[in-house]
């Protein structure tokens, strides 16, 4: 007896909670009027319109690349100040780490935390408007690597990935700083 009060309470409960969903949906109602046929396009006497792939000759010099370039630095920055306090804590027994240690377990919090703000930077600075691929792809992949890092600390993973990802993404931060300065800026 218990037991169908209960079961009749939440089918009435749900029953009142789909009900109010379907009536505070919007309804849809077409217009009943017929639009007429659209006015013939009117022919303009305009030069044609300078390509939108080129800049003006006018214009000043982008400066996508030093500013992409000068964030992702301050990416790199941010996230190795906070890796290196990890590695260092977890450094020494081949491919076991010891999560439980206090020293371990926050400098892993801290990492993890400056490695999401620096992958968001990093994508942010590679998705800057203008900048030449042969910049943004070393950036997004080094990126990527960022976020792999970030999970392979999360899940508590072992030293010989997170010292293998580490190495992808110096290789990363290398193509990246030689993109920068074959382009004139600095990473």
């Amino acid at each position: 007896m218990r037991k169908s009060l209960l079961c009749g309470r939440t089918f009435t409960a749900s029953l009142l909670v789909s009900a109010s969903a379907l009536l505070s949906i919007p309804v849809a109602s077409a217009d009943t009027e017929v639009p007429g046929p659209a006015p013939d396009p009117v022919p303009v006497n305009a030069a044609a319109a300078p390509s939108l792939d080129a800049p003006p000759a006018d214009a000043a010099p982008s400066s996508a690349v030093p500013d992409a370039c000068k964030q992702f630095g301050m990416a790199l920055d941010h996230a190795a100040s906070y890796y290196e306090d990890f590695a260092y804590d977890s450094a020494g027994s081949g491919n076991s780490v010891n999560y439980d240690d206090p020293n371990v377990a926050n400098a892993n919090v801290f990492g993890r935390t400056a490695l999401r703000e620096s992958a968001a930077a990093a994508m942010s600075a590679a998705s800057t408007p203008g900048l030449p691929n042969d910049v943004a792809s070393p950036m997004r992949s080094w990126s990527l690597h960022a976020a792999k890092l970030l999970v392979i600390m999360g899940i508590r993973g072992g030293g010989d990935s997170l010292n293998s990802t580490a190495d992808d993404m110096n290789t990363d931060a290398n193509n990246a700083q030689m993109a920068c300065a074959l382009n004139g800026a600095r990473a």
